[in-house]
């Protein structure tokens, strides 16, 4: 303690001096800052705990920002994350809490996600799920989601739904024309009808609005949700979404 009160001594002795500036560290000579930093350098040496509380404190203001910075996006964006008249809305329509996927059915983490938000759902109960067709993994990405938009156009919402989870569940290998015909047949879909709406303009605008919605709310990879007013960024298990479910409904 004795160097940090010599170093207080230091700061409080220029203040006097210059009352106008309190305490400036520009307005010592060399010889004051080189003893000024000598001092804080030997009382953090000796006190490295002060360090991991600045840097806990540090990183708890920027959680706290970037969580603000979410609020405000998903409130500027709000109307097409939770009601843009087209997005698939599974769970209970009525629910208090609104969880909305970003994803794309080539990703490993969403493949992974998929049975911790299907667990999330049964067992709460309580909330609304909706699905945002956002392929950034290539081609078969994008032609996977063309598959799943056009089905529902064709076939409601039941169609897509096991579309959607089949995708996870039962395809396996390369998304292309000839699999996603066998799929449909398997899931008992009008594969020719469905192949027929696939390049439509309409199901093209659902995943072009969908990936600049993404890029409004910064999210850049999947899965990725919004759940209430936060945003989850990545994947999480099924226990991290309880608690962000329990902390939007308190």
């Amino acid at each position: 303690m004795n160097r940090l009160a010599s170093a207080l001594t230091l700061a409080a002795t220029l203040a006097a001096a210059q009352p106008a500036l309190a305490f400036d560290i520009t307005a010592m000579s060399d010889a004051e800052r080189e003893a000024f930093g000598n001092e804080v350098r030997g009382y953090l040496l000796a006190h490295p705990e002060v360090l991991v509380e600045v840097i806990n404190e540090l990183e708890q203001r920027n959680a706290q920002a970037q969580a603000n910075g979410d609020k405000a996006l998903i409130a500027a964006n709000a109307k097409d994350i939770f009601d843009d008249g087209w997005s698939f809305v599974a769970g209970n329509p009525e629910g208090d809490i609104t969880v909305v996927e970003f994803l794309d059915y080539r990703c490993g983490y969403c493949r992974k996600a998929h049975g911790a938000v299907s667990d999330l759902i049964t067992s709460d109960g309580n909330i609304r799920f909706i699905v945002k067709e956002y392929p950034i993994l290539g081609e078969q990405s994008v032609l996977a989601s063309r598959f799943a938009i056009a089905a529902r156009m064709v076939a409601g919402d039941e169609a897509y739904a096991k579309i959607s989870a089949g995708f996870y569940e039962t395809f396996r290998g390369d998304v292309t024309d000839a699999a996603l015909r066998n799929f449909a047949e398997d899931l008992g879909i009008d594969a020719e009808a469905v192949a027929a709406r696939m390049n439509d303009p309409e199901v093209t605008k659902i995943i072009e609005d969908n990936h600049l919605l993404a890029q409004r709310l910064q999210i850049s990879g999947t899965p990725s949700f919004v759940i209430g007013d936060q945003l989850l960024r990545g994947y999480a298990p099924l226990e991290a979404m309880q608690g962000i479910v329990a902390e939007e409904r308190s």
